[in-house]
């Protein structure tokens, strides 16, 4: 299999250095912190920074691998960029051996078993992937120190998928869907065949039957990613061309009907300094990136891939709009998802047949592409 790597648009050079500022300044800072650990003693009440020593900031064990990996997208796509080498220097500071094996350890520790499963898990995969790819040195040296927790982290998901009865079918950490994809992505550049066999049969088991999804439960008030949308995304991944577009056909039957072009109207957080209603501006980035994927894996003459573009575009123009002036609650996280978004990473991945349109160069969906922030298309 071949994977093309999108080219930097316009819209990712404006975003970078603000979105690569945000991350690095999170990714430094341990509190405050909101960590999810299991004690058994008095001596199990320890700082952040001893707990898991590579990945203590942003707030709480996730936001901070999917931070590491935000700087090193980004510095890996602009190498010449003023933050690349603040973020380089941020990931040599933080994937070394010492620091990664404390986090191995940890990770494997009796009772530990769903730590971080699976959100921060599949965040930790495409964190592995990243360096994977990056032709560098360094990339190459991080890569090495990060291969036991790597392993691990596939070990822990391939268990608990092997067991999942069902999806888990939320808009927070603990969607199955996008940790699933998430996982995908991650086999395939990696060439685990095995593990990419076992990720596309549970998509298929988990999801193939799937019909008439109901648009009207969308969205929950915390949801930063779409339940719906996300398993349409997954499935993408693992289905030809053809074959999605009748699965989709069967899943949203109607994408016309007032019903859902409601559901697919984008968001607005009523207060963004509350961590769980922050949230909601993550909806909008998510809700982008997976509504451009499932547009781009539909034939070119597919006459919903208008319709699915344009609600791609809304929700970018919005998501973006939202990165202005954040408080802590959404500065700490938000940054990874608009980086996801703007480079394309969702869509650089090998999908059972090749995309029709504009994935082949690059670009947004039509309609898909936000303006320039500092200015808005007259309506």
């Amino acid at each position: 299999m071949t994977r093309s790597e999108p080219p930097v648009t316009a819209a990712e050079r404006e975003h970078a250095e603000p979105i690569a500022a945000m991350a690095l300044a999170a990714i430094r800072r341990e509190y405050p912190s909101h960590i999810a650990h299991l004690m058994r003693s008095d001596a199990d009440a320890r700082p952040p920074r001893e707990l898991t020593p590579a990945f203590f900031g942003s707030f709480d064990w996730h936001s901070a691998v999917h931070g590491h990996w935000c700087v090193a997208r980004l510095a890996r796509r602009h190498p010449a960029a003023m933050f690349a080498g603040a973020a380089r220097a941020a990931l040599e500071r933080s994937l070394t051996c010492d620091r990664l094996a404390a986090e191995a350890a940890y990770l494997g520790a009796e009772g530990h078993e769903g730590f971080e499963r699976p959100y921060g898990l599949a965040w930790l995969l495409q964190l592995a992937a990243e360096l994977h790819e990056w032709e560098d040195a360094d990339a190459a040296h991080w890569s090495e120190a990060l291969a036991p927790l790597e392993t691990l982290a596939a070990e822990r998901l391939r268990a608990w998928l092997a067991r999942l009865p069902w999806p888990v079918r939320v808009g927070v950490h603990h969607q199955t869907a996008f940790a699933l994809g998430l996982a995908l992505d991650w086999a395939r550049i990696k060439g685990d065949r095995e593990f990419e066999a076992l990720m596309a049969e549970r998509a298929l088991s988990l999801y193939g039957g799937d019909v008439a999804a109901p648009v009207r439960y969308e969205p929950s008030g915390h949801d930063f990613l779409s339940p719906i949308l996300g398993e349409a995304d997954l499935l993408h991944r693992v289905l030809a061309r053809e074959a999605f577009a009748g699965w989709l056909a069967r899943f949203l039957p109607d994408l016309e009907s007032p019903e859902t072009r409601r559901w697919l109207t984008p968001v607005a957080s009523p207060d963004r300094a509350d961590g769980h209603l922050a949230h909601l501006d993550g909806l909008n980035l998510s809700r982008a990136w997976m509504l451009e994927g499932i547009a781009t894996a539909l034939p070119a003459d597919d006459h919903r891939r208008a319709l699915i573009g344009a609600a791609a575009g809304r929700h970018r123009e919005a998501g973006l709009e939202a990165l202005r002036d954040l408080p802590y609650a959404g500065s700490h996280w938000l940054g990874s998802f608009a980086a996801y978004l703007l480079t394309g990473r969702g869509l650089s991945g090998v999908v059972g047949s090749e995309r029709a349109g504009p994935v082949a160069s690059g670009e947004p969906v039509p309609g898909s592409e936000a303006p320039s922030a500092g200015r808005r298309d007259s309506k």
